[in-house]
């Protein structure tokens, strides 16, 4: 029953899902009795509101939007990062599985990601519904909570779309009598759910106010990032002219820069104004914060990644998404981004000091710890970054950074590349190079291609890279890659099952 009742979530989006606990953007459920409120109420609206930024939080060994099991699911497909762990450890049904490409249709978390998804779109569309409904909202603040409603629908869409392919188009709230019908239980064609998702950023970039805006709280989405992740769009597209004019508004508004200091981009605390949340780089990230419950937080995160221990020592996680020495060697000589993206465990032997991360904690030398590498940039300091000492470790109060300058850079100098011009594409191809320490290189699609790796590598990103690339099976076919099928992952057959053999399977599969 447990599948149908998530089902049913998703189809009839008629209740709120509160499995992941409350959080600061939680609502309570209210069902019906909230919608109805939301017509006149404007803190009703905004708890709407509230809830489809919350889904942003799913996380953990569960439903999931852009947590620990999509960092699995996308980070340890691609060749930047290895299942990790133990060898037993979440290696059948799950991690394991999607590492060397034997992920199937029953797979616990190509599941918990069509979940999360769809329970995120449904609170979207309960939002928009009651927005639009609502009567004591003027114009500009309906149309800016529902650029906001859109933003996220929009995000939760290009995830979706991405990771599977051909999905479910639902743009409205269901009646329960509507959720048998075929147009809830088939799939839409990828371009359709594209313009979805094209006019849902759109209507973002036409309604959402620019940064620092006092009718914006920061961690709300703002007119960059829609503008940030149309273009994105548009990148995967190959609509390069619209990437481009996108991009360059966001440059041309002055309002992002670039971290000084690439290693300070992913702490918490800012050192010295530069670095931590919300810095100036940041375009788009989930908010959590140091609390003293420390419930603000999309669970095992930070965790989930932390460097794993053979005993004897307080470790400081399950040791999951492990960088692989094929992204190591990716690493140019002097690239800052190198030590900043890669904990390396040091060897047995010599002084046998161990490894001192950047707050001082010491990790033992590689006989005690399980992997050799692991990621700096998921790490939340025990020490400099906690609330309280006896902080859960599943939820360490760890931001999730999803859209940065950086890649607004790499996504207009591709465009430009591709629209020939070659001068503009190396002129933003060697900003980002110059933070990172290393010389100028020439902005061809492949030295682009090359930057985007290392400057986004354990971001989620490089698995989606490879398909859009077209260079997929030729650089993951070692793992396990089939071309004309990995290129997606299965539909759950929970979901194929509810619909009744309705919703057909990917290719393959």
């Amino acid at each position: 029953m447990k599948y149908l009742n998530i089902f049913l979530v998703i189809l009839t989006l008629a209740v709120f899902s509160t499995g992941c606990g409350k959080k600061f953007l939680d609502v309570q459920p209210q069902g019906n009795e909230t919608e109805t409120q939301a017509l006149t109420d404007t803190a009703a609206a905004n708890e709407l509101l509230a809830s489809t930024y919350n889904a942003l939080y799913f996380g953990g060994f569960d439903k999931t939007t852009v947590g620990f099991e999509w960092v699995l699911l996308t980070d340890v497909a691609s060749d930047d990062g290895d299942k990790g762990s133990t060898p037993d450890d979440f290696g059948t049904n799950g991690a394991g599985d999607i590492d060397n490409f034997t992920v199937n249709p029953n797979n616990s978390i190509v599941e918990n990601v069509w979940n999360g998804h769809y329970i995120g779109i449904a609170r979207a569309n309960q939002a928009i519904q009651a927005i639009q409904a609502n009567t004591a909202l003027d114009a500009t603040t309906k149309n800016r909570m529902l650029g906001e409603a859109r933003f996220l629908r929009g995000l939760y869409y290009f995830n979706l779309v991405r990771a599977f392919g051909p999905v479910v188009k639902v743009t409205r709230v269901a009646t329960p009598e509507e959720t048998s019908s075929d147009e809830f239980n088939t799939r839409a064609p990828v371009d359709t759910i594209y313009q979805v998702i094209e006019d849902d950023f759109q209507f973002g970039v036409d309604n959402l106010p620019l940064k620092g805006d006092a009718s914006t709280a920061v961690g709300r989405a703002n007119k960059a990032c829609a503008e940030a992740y149309l273009a994105k769009v548009y990148m995967y597209r190959q609509n390069w002219q619209k990437a481009y004019d996108l991009t360059e508004d966001i440059i041309n508004s002055g309002l992002y820069s670039l971290v000084k200091d690439y290693k300070l981009i992913f702490r918490e605390n800012p050192v010295a104004g530069e670095g931590g949340i919300n810095n100036s780089e940041s375009i788009f990230e989930v908010q959590t914060g140091a609390n003293t419950l420390s419930n603000t937080v999309s669970p095992n995160f930070s965790n989930g990644q932390g460097p794993r221990g053979k005993g004897g020592w307080d470790d400081l996680g399950y040791g999951f998404n492990d960088p692989t020495a094929d992204l190591a060697a990716a690493f140019e000589p002097g690239d800052a981004r190198d030590s900043a993206t890669i904990i390396y465990v040091q060897p047995t032997g010599g002084a046998n000091i161990g490894t001192i991360l950047w707050d001082g904690f010491r990790i033992p030398t590689q006989d005690s710890v399980q992997n050799p590498r692991y990621s700096y940039k998921a790490y939340h300091s025990p020490i400099a970054e906690t609330a309280q000492p006896s902080v859960n470790k599943d939820t360490k109060p760890k931001n999730i950074r999803l859209m940065r300058y950086a890649e607004v850079l790499l996504i207009h100098a591709e465009a430009a590349a591709m629209l020939n011009n070659e001068p503009e594409a190396t002129t933003y191809l060697n900003m980002v190079r110059s933070r990172a320490g290393l010389g100028a290189s020439v902005g061809i699609q492949a030295n682009i291609w090359k930057e985007r790796r290392v400057e986004l590598a354990m971001e989620q990103d490089r698995f989606f890279d490879l398909v859009r690339q077209g260079r997929a099976a030729a650089i993951l076919g070692s793992k396990g890659f089939t071309a004309g099928k990995n290129e997606v992952f299965p539909i759950p057959q929970t979901i194929i099952d509810l619909s009744n053999g309705r919703m057909k399977q990917n290719n393959l599969y």
